[in-house]
């Protein structure tokens, strides 16, 4: 069976990799990868660690793009590669704007649709923005549903999508993010390039790990982030932050004129350290495995990305999201997650609580499974094959 796997971004990818790994060690499938390119530079860095090589690449991105480049430059390139590799079924993950023209070209070609992570839901269509009504659209293009939960199954059921469509799996971050520890736990030479890389970390300060990069937040609400970042810096020299900055010019504005200047690690296997503030350490874009091991290493987690609000639960990290709704609730329901909004004041009242109140903190810094097990991608193929 021809299954042709479509992606673009970094979140992406690293959600696709288990999955194209399975698909591959199976010998009923024949995968062919396409990659959209949305977003080049930090793509390059998921294929390269996890040794995706795609056989189809569109290279669409360009200076200053906006979603309606991506999308039409998507739909484009995508109607020529449907007809030249007319595969059996055209394999789709999350609620990208890559995501989104994918399964439109794909119901447009008459091929069967399959979506990874499907179901999720906040129930505002501009929040995630454009998030939400991507995942919405691809529910109605998709002929299966992988769901990472069962809350994300209720969804689509409520959507009156046929039962006998929705498989629960987990979610294949999971898979990755248990992947890249275990390569750092019995890399020795990984580990000590990591510690040379983050030399400039104290040890027994806690760490604070920044992500930021919603488009709903541009502007007045980024600004409000950023000061209460600086706030706590201020306010706790016994803490240090790291924030790799998005690559949007929409961020990097509000971040440097509050914060400073961002620091590159282009090329650079440590990072040369001048900042405004002595224990906020803005950074450029981490490669995953860097990632991961910071995120092994922080006290807690302050982000409005989705992926690494299932990430960090499932290595016992407490999450503040600072967003006024999410589409992935159990982790709030599990108590591992809190949503914080943007407001400056109640961003730095949570962080203070949580490094004040021993208690508080304990609840919260547990590990759980709620997102996944680690072996999301099995089930897809399983069912896949099933599907097909």
């Amino acid at each position: 069976m021809k299954i042709l796997c479509v992606f673009g971004t970094r979140p992406e990818a690293i959600k696709f990799a288990s999955v194209i790994q399975a698909l591959s060690n199976d010998g009923y499938f024949s995968p062919i990868i396409c990659t959209t390119s949305q977003h080049r530079h930090m793509l390059d860095q998921i294929l390269e660690v996890f040794n995706i090589k795609p056989d189809i690449d569109l290279n669409i991105m360009q200076p200053d793009q906006d979603l309606f480049d991506v999308t039409i430059q998507s739909l484009k390139g995508l109607s020529k590669i449907l007809k030249d590799v007319n595969p059996d079924c055209v394999l789709v993950q999350g609620d990208t704007t890559t995501a989104f023209a994918t399964a439109l070209s794909a119901y447009y070609s008459r091929v069967k649709v399959a979506h990874i992570e499907a179901g999720l839901r906040t129930q505002c269509k501009n929040s995630p923005y454009p998030e939400e009504l991507n995942r919405r659209a691809i529910a109605v293009f998709a002929d299966a549903h992988f769901a990472p939960t069962d809350w994300a199954r209720d969804n689509l059921l409520r959507e009156n999508i046929p039962r006998d469509r929705i498989w629960v799996t987990g979610n294949t971050t999971i898979d990755a993010l248990y992947f890249v520890i275990s390569r750092l736990n019995n890399d020795v030479l990984l580990m000590e390039k990591m510690k040379r890389r983050f030399s400039f970390l104290i040890s027994d300060r806690k760490l604070i790990l920044v992500t930021g990069h919603r488009r709903e937040s541009f502007g007045a609400a980024f600004e409000e982030i950023c000061n209460a970042l600086k706030d706590i810096a201020v306010m706790r020299q016994d803490i240090q932050i790291v924030y790799p900055v998005h690559l949007n010019p929409n961020v990097r504005k509000s971040v440097e004129k509050i914060l400073g200047s961002i620091i590159s690690t282009e090329d650079k296997e440590g990072i040369d350290i001048k900042r405004l503030l002595s224990n906020l350490f803005l950074i450029e874009p981490l490669d995953y495995i860097s990632f991961v091991y910071l995120l092994t290493k922080s006290f807690l987690v302050l982000t409005d990305s989705g992926g690494i609000q299932e990430e960090a639960p499932a290595i016992g990290k407490p999450v503040l999201i600072m967003r006024d709704v999410t589409e992935r609730p159990e982790g709030i329901e599990a108590g591992v997650a809190r949503l914080v909004g943007t407001s400056r004041k109640t961003i730095v009242s949570n962080i203070l609580k949580l490094l004040e109140e021993s208690g508080e903190y304990n609840q919260m810094a547990k590990p759980t499974t709620v997102y996944g097990d680690g072996k999301a991608a099995e089930r897809i193929v399983t069912h896949l094959r099933e599907f097909t």
